[in-house]
C-alpha cells in the first residue's frame, strides 16, 4: 500500500491511540473532577480497534503507542495487546508501547511485556503522597510505586514523564531526578499545556518554563545535549553525574512541529492530525460501514492525512492561552 506522507512530506509512522476516556484518576490539568464519558456504544469495540490500528500499520505506521484515559481500565484490553503482537511477530510494526498513570501496573506488567511491550511511560508528578493525592484527586501514590516495580520486575523499561507546575513540584526538581536515577528510569518533563476547561485551574499561574527548569538542573549537574531525536516533541540531555537521561517536551517555547510524525486517533475513532489543532477526520463510518471492506477505511485515512496541517499555534507569551483547546487530553489521548 501507498505509505503515509503528510502534505509537508512528513512520513507518518508513529499513531497514538486512545483505547478509553475512562481514568480511575482525575488529574486536575488533565479532567474536571466530575467528567461526563462516552456512551460504551460510542466507543471503538476492540475488534473494531484492532482492524482500525491494523490499518494504520499496513500504511506504514511502525510504532503504536496506547493511551487513554487510563487504558488499563478497559475492559479485556491484555486481548488487544496480545492480538497487536501479530504485526510484531511479522516485523511490520517495531514497537508496541503504553502511557499509563501506573495504578494497574501492578496486575497487567507481567502480561504487557509476555504481548511484546517493552517500555512504558507513566504519568508520575510528585513523590508526596499528599500532593498526589491532591493533584490527581482520586489517586493513591504506593499503588503507583508499586507498580512501577512490577514492571520493572517484569522487564519493562520505565519512563516517567512529569508535568512542570510551578509552586506544586518545582521544589521536587532534585528529588524526582535523585530518584529516578536510582531506579535506571528516564524522567521527562512537560509543559503544562491549554487543553480543556478544568475549572478553577488557571494554567498562566501553573505554567513554569522548562527553560528555567534546565537552569536549575545545570546548577547542581553538568548538562549535555543529546542529538537524540524522535520525530516528537522531546528533546534530550544527559546528567554526567548520573547518567540518566531527561527529556523536555516543550510545546509552547519551542515549535517541534516540522519533524511530526505522529496522528491520534480517539477512542471513539476520529484521527486528530495536530494536538493543537482542532481538525479532525471521522474514521468510524468507512470502518463500521464497510465491515468487510478495509478499502473505504484506507482512503479516508489518506484523506486525513493529506490534510494535516504544518504546525500549532500553543503561545503563553502574551499572558494568555492562545490556541487553547476545549476538548479534555483524555479525549484525545496526549
Amino acid at each position: 500500500m501507498t505509505p503515509l506522507i503528510d502534505p509537508f512530506a512528513r512520513a507518518i509512522t508513529y499513531l497514538r491511540v486512545s483505547v478509553t476516556d475512562r481514568c480511575d484518576f482525575r488529574c486536575v490539568y488533565c479532567m474536571s473532577e466530575n467528567m461526563t464519558f462516552l456512551p460504551k456504544a460510542e466507543l471503538l469495540s476492540l475488534e473494531e480497534l484492532d482492524r482500525m490500528c491494523s490499518a494504520f500499520i499496513g500504511l506504514g505506521v511502525q510504532k503504536l503507542r496506547i493511551t487513554g484515559g487510563e487504558p488499563l481500565v478497559r475492559k479485556g484490553i491484555i486481548t488487544f495487546f496480545n492480538a497487536m503482537s501479530r504485526h510484531l511477530d511479522s516485523g511490520a510494526l517495531q514497537e508496541l508501547t503504553l502511557t499509563t498513570n501506573g495504578s494497574q501496573l501492578e496486575r497487567f506488567a507481567d502480561d504487557l511485556h509476555a504481548a511484546g511491550v517493552r517500555r512504558v511511560n507513566v504519568s508520575l508528578d510528585t513523590l508526596d503522597q499528599d500532593k498526589f493525592a491532591q493533584i490527581t484527586r482520586w489517586g493513591r501514590l504506593p499503588q503507583v510505586l508499586r507498580g512501577i516495580d512490577a514492571a520493572q520486575a517484569a522487564g519493562l523499561r520505565v519512563k516517567i514523564n512529569a508535568v512542570a507546575l510551578k509552586g506544586f513540584n518545582d521544589c521536587e526538581l532534585f528529588t524526582l531526578t535523585e530518584w529516578c536515577a536510582s531506579r535506571d528510569i528516564d524522567l521527562t518533563w512537560i509543559e503544562v499545556m491549554p487543553m480543556g476547561d478544568i475549572g478553577n485551574e488557571n494554567r498562566l499561574d501553573q505554567y513554569w518554563a522548562l527553560s528555567d527548569l534546565r537552569t536549575r538542573l545545570a546548577e547542581r549537574y553538568t548538562v549535555t545535549d543529546l542529538a537524540e531525536r524522535s520525530g516528537g516533541p522531546a528533546r534530550y540531555v544527559r546528567l554526567e553525574e548520573t547518567g540518566q537521561k531527561i527529556g523536555f517536551i516543550t510545546p509552547l517555547t519551542h515549535n517541534f512541529c516540522e519533524s511530526c510524525n505522529r496522528v491520534r486517533l480517539t477512542c471513539t475513532g476520529q484521527l486528530y492530525m495536530c494536538l493543537g489543532q482542532e481538525d479532525m477526520a471521522d474514521l468510524r463510518p468507512a470502518l463500521r460501514n464497510h465491515p468487510d471492506d478495509d478499502a473505504p477505511l484506507v482512503q479516508a485515512i489518506h484523506a486525513a492525512i493529506a490534510a494535516k496541517p504544518k504546525g500549532h499555534d500553543f503561545d503563553y507569551s502574551r499572558q494568555r492561552a492562545d490556541g487553547q483547546m476545549p476538548r479534555h487530553m483524555s479525549h484525545t489521548g496526549g
